[in-house]
């Protein structure tokens, strides 16, 4: 697991320098607290973010984007490891969050359904 400290948020930042990412923070209407700019690989987080929500981020993007693992170095791809199956673990929970949404939202459709006498 990884700690969400600045000098991780450092090690990630170098990971994303490595395989050709300009991360910027700035001042935005993010909806999801960054935004990929179109096939420019730069990455522009919320800069009133914390450390946590940075990596967070990041995460998220590197889970989403397309990397060369071949040029990275021993360190660099163990670190990557860990992001993406950190990335996959909040994947599959956030599935299991909307399954069961889902049958919550169901069950309350099925109690309030007014039951009618047929003549």
């Amino acid at each position: 697991m990884i700690k969400y400290t600045k000098h991780t948020l450092k090690k990630v930042e170098d990971l994303f320098d490595k395989i050709k990412y300009i991360i910027r923070y700035e001042r935005g209407n993010f909806q999801s607290g960054y935004c990929i700019v179109e096939n420019r690989r730069i990455a522009v987080i919320n800069k009133f973010y914390d450390a946590e929500a940075r990596i967070n981020c990041l995460i998220e993007i590197l889970g989403n984007v397309e990397v060369d693992i071949e040029t990275l170095d021993d360190k660099e791809k163990n670190l990557y490891d860990q992001l993406t199956q950190v990335f996959k673990a909040k994947e599959e929970g956030s599935e299991e969050e909307t399954v069961e949404a889902t049958t919550a939202e169901e069950n309350a459709e099925a109690e309030t359904t007014p039951v009618t006498p047929e003549n």
